[in-house]
């Protein structure tokens, strides 16, 4: 049995950047059991609205900022640049989340390869450049709103760009980044990140351990789908 997951993110999200470690554990400890299909909402899309006039009385961006690096304090394993919102403040999520689109419907025609490789943790090219987009701007305080920073990023990572323009180029992308927020709308989505599992029976929102993410899994891999369980 695989058990299919829809994996619901912002970039910009520090929960879902500080979150990051635990697919990397789904992916170790299930391996091929699961299937991991990402998509994007932009809780970011407009982060003048968002966070400068609507934190406003709290600081802005640099409030923001300031929040933002209090909460990865709580994660060692995460890096929050001193910069970020304060000094670089993106002004969207969807740039980065239509490049990533353009890298998901390449993937899934064959054009960049999807196997799990090794030198990357387990991670395919299209996860990891997911997770680099996120460290670019969170570790490393680039500005990833900017179409040039994130095809410099796909590029390190090992991307065919010009394949990516051309499917930013012929709508292609933009169509399945409006398809993610329908997705959202549909399935009942409130933020960023979300599990989406069991076709939609459960749903797992938000800073949850990895405890809960595995138990939940592993009911339901060693659940029957014939048989209800009574607990």
């Amino acid at each position: 049995m695989t058990l299919h997951i829809s994996y619901v993110s912002d970039v910009l999200c520090i929960w879902a950047y500080v979150a990051e470690v635990r697919l990397d554990e789904v992916r170790k400890e299930f391996g091929s059991s699961v299937e991991l299909e990402y998509r994007f909402i932009p809780i970011f899309g407009a982060t003048r609205h968002r966070i400068a006039e609507g934190r406003k009385d709290r600081g802005g961006y640099a409030g923001f900022g300031e929040h933002v690096r209090k909460v990865a304090e709580g994660f060692p394993h995460v890096t929050v640049n001193a910069r970020v919102w304060s000094k670089v403040a993106p002004t969207t999520s969807s740039a980065a989340h239509e490049v990533l689109c353009a890298a998901r419907l390449l993937t899934q025609e064959g054009v960049i390869d999807a196997a799990r490789r090794g030198d990357l943790g387990g991670r395919t090219l299209f996860e990891e450049a997911t997770w680099q987009i996120r460290s670019a701007f969170f570790e490393h305080a680039r500005d990833i709103s900017d179409r040039q920073v994130l095809l410099d990023v796909l590029r390190q990572v090992g991307l065919p760009t010009d394949a990516i323009e051309a499917k930013l180029s012929s709508g292609e992308a933009m169509a399945e980044m409006c398809r993610d927020i329908e997705l959202r709308d549909e399935n009942k989505i409130e933020g960023s990140p979300t599990y989406y599992l069991n076709q939609g029976r459960q749903k797992l929102y938000g800073n949850v351990g990895y405890r809960v993410v595995s138990a939940n899994l592993r009911e339901l891999l060693e659940q029957p789908e014939h048989q209800a369980s009574w607990c």
